[in-house]
C-alpha cells in the first residue's frame, strides 16, 4: 500500500511525500487532509509506545519517490521511512520560473522533516538528493542523526559537463510511442550506454506520463537543467567537512562517482564509511537492490538504532 502525505515546502510550494507500506494503525487510507495528521507518526506498533526513528529518502535529479519503494517498504519493519517528490519532479509542484537553487532544495527537505515529525533523521541521498542531503546535514545537524551518500560527487563538474546534459535532452525521441519504447531507448540505445542496462530503461519508465501524442516526462527538461545548473560550476567539499553524523558514502563500481574521489570524501568527513556496491553504475538501489540493502542495512541500524 502507498499513502501521500502532503508538506508544504519553501515559498509554500506544495511537496508530495510517499509512505510505502502499510499506514499505521488509526490512520484512514486516502484521508483526503492527510497532511494536517502526519507530523508525528502513530506509535501503536512501535516497541513499548515509541516513535520509530524517521529515514527521509531524496531521489536525484529527474527521479521520483516511487525510485524508492522497494527501500521504504524494507526500511518500514524499523522505521517511519518516506520519501520525497522535490520540486519538479513526481506529483510535487513545479513552479514555471522555480526557484530550482540548491537553498530551495535544502528549505524543502528541511520543512519536510519538520513537519513530518522525522527528527532526528537519518537522510539517505542518491545523486542531487544526495548533495540536499549532506547540504542540509551541515546546515542543521540538529535535525540529522546519520547521513547515506549515494553516488554523488563533491567535486565540480563544469560547464562541459551541463552543455553535454542539454543536448543529452535535445536527443531524447520525445514523444515515446510506447513505454518498451522508453525501456528500450533508455535501457539499451541511447548513445550514453556503454552496454546494455534494463535497470536504467525500468527507471525511466516510471518518470514518464502518457499524454495525447505518446509518452512525455513527467518533469520538464528546462527545469532540471535549470536545477543542475546551481551545483555544477561548484565543489561541494567545504560543506561536506561540516557535517557532523555518521555519513556513509557508497558508490557503485561503474558509477559516476570515482573511487579515488569517494575515498576523500570519507576522509574530509569527519564520521565518514566508505562503501561500494559490485556491478552497479549510476542508479545502484535499482541496479542492484539486495546488494545495496546489504551494505545500507547494518549501517542504519548501528547509527539509528530502532529500539526493536
Amino acid at each position: 500500500m502507498v499513502r501521500r502525505i502532503n508538506v508544504t515546502g519553501a515559498d509554500g510550494i506544495r511537496l508530495a511525500a510517499w509512505e510505502f507500506a502499510d499506514p499505521p494503525k488509526g490512520t484512514q487510507e486516502g484521508a483526503p487532509d492527510a497532511a494536517d495528521t502526519a507530523g508525528a507518526a502513530d506509535t501503536a506498533d512501535s516497541p513499548a509506545g515509541r516513535t520509530p526513528p524517521g529515514v527521509l529518502l531524496l531521489h536525484g535529479l529527474m527521479g521520483r519517490a516511487s525510485h524508492w519503494a522497494q527501500a521504504a517498504r524494507w526500511l518500514s519493519a524499523r522505521y517511519r521511512a518516506i520519501a520525497l517528490d522535490q520540486r519538479g519532479h513526481g506529483r510535487s509542484d513545479k513552479p514555471a520560473e522555480g526557484p530550482y537553487d540548491r537553498e530551495a532544495y535544502v528549505a524543502d527537505a528541511e520543512a519536510a522533516i519538520e513537519q513530518l515529525g522525522l527528527a532526528p533523521v537519518a537522510l539517505v541521498g542518491h545523486s542531487m538528493g544526495a548533495l540536499t542531503a549532506w547540504q542540509l546535514a551541515a546546515k542543521r545537524p540538529d535535525l540529522v542523526q546519520a547521513l547515506v551518500i549515494c553516488d554523488m560527487r563533491a567535486s565540480a563538474l563544469g560547464e562541459q559537463s551541463q552543455s553535454e546534459w542539454e543536448s543529452w535532452f535535445k536527443s531524447w525521441p520525445v514523444p515515446f510511442a510506447t513505454l518498451g519504447d522508453v525501456r528500450r531507448w533508455f535501457g539499451e540505445d541511447d548513445p550514453l550506454l556503454e552496454r546494455t542496462n534494463p535497470s536504467r530503461g525500468e527507471f525511466f519508465v516510471e518518470v514518464m506520463a502518457e499524454r495525447a501524442d505518446g509518452w512525455r516526462p513527467v518533469f520538464s527538461p528546462r527545469q532540471m537543467l535549470r536545477a543542475r545548473e546551481t551545483w555544477v560550476h561548484d565543489a561541494h567539499w567545504d560543506e561536506l567537512a561540516q557535517v557532523r553524523c555518521p555519513t556513509l558514502v557508497v558508490r557503485g563500481i561503474d558509477g559516476e562517482l570515482g573511487r579515488a574521489e569517494a575515498q576523500e570524501m570519507v576522509r574530509v568527513l569527519p564520521r565518514g564509511i566508505y562503501a561500494e556496491v559490485p556491478d552497479a553504475g549510476h542508479l545502484v538501489h535499482y541496479d542492484q537492490p539486495d546488494d545495496w540493502r546489504r551494505v545500507i542495512e547494518p549501517f542504519l541500524q548501528a547509527a539509528l538504532p530502532s529500539g526493536g
